[in-house]
């Protein structure tokens, strides 16, 4: 594990970045409001990436100040701004710059990730939202987004499902709508998590490699 700033205009974001040997794709993490790179869910989600051979960055998409101002955590357009920074980032590091790189997005997190695969176009080979907003990310992102993009959604996650159908009817890029069986938003129920990593490892595994 490497600790890592990257600069986005007038701050530095704090991320970890764990490059498996021989990884062929790295994924960033785009979490969702009041969470940080030190999410559990996303921190599972990353080891499994990890052990089925794909880089994972985890890092800060605020600052701890602005993290405080609560409008902050559902500014799409500034999350956006700072994956495509750490997307740049990764782009000019020598460990990294030869890799495949995707997105996995949870809650406002998918919004951002869906943005930025938009205006990152073939550049960015997959998407994954796990109880993601990929609504918010709007209609020109959606109908832009060219990554295969995977939408994982809780069964239970009542409002949401039906948020994420609508998002998957303006997606024109090859798709999935996954529903886990007696999964709530934050996929705490016994055995949920560990399939959306499943099924987030599948995605990335097929267009990473």
């Amino acid at each position: 594990m490497t600790a890592v700033e990257i600069p986005a205009g007038s701050v530095e974001l704090s991320g970890e970045l764990i490059l498996p040997q021989g990884a062929k794709g790295v994924v960033l993490f785009a979490h969702g409001s009041g969470s940080s790179r030190f999410s559990p869910r996303n921190t599972y989600v990353a080891k499994v990436l990890q052990q089925h051979g794909i880089a994972t960055l985890l890092f800060d998409l605020l600052t701890r100040a602005e993290d405080q101002d609560y409008e902050r955590r559902f500014d799409i357009d500034l999350l956006t701004e700072r994956l495509l920074a750490a997307t740049r980032w990764l782009q000019n590091n020598p460990a990294t710059k030869s890799l495949k790189y995707g997105y996995f997005g949870a809650s406002t997190g998918a919004a951002a990730a869906l943005q930025a695969a938009a205006q990152m176009g073939t550049a960015i080979a997959a998407v994954v939202s796990r109880g993601g907003r990929p609504d918010l990310a709007g209609k020109t992102a959606l109908i832009n987004v060219i990554a295969p993009t995977l939408l994982i959604v809780g069964s239970e996650d009542f409002g949401v499902i039906e948020l994420n159908e609508q998002a998957y009817a303006l997606l024109k890029c090859e798709k999935k709508l996954t529903l886990i069986a007696g999964a709530t938003h934050l996929f705490e129920e016994p055995g949920t998590l560990e399939q959306a990593a499943s099924q987030a490892a599948g995605w990335f595994s097929s267009y990473l490699s």
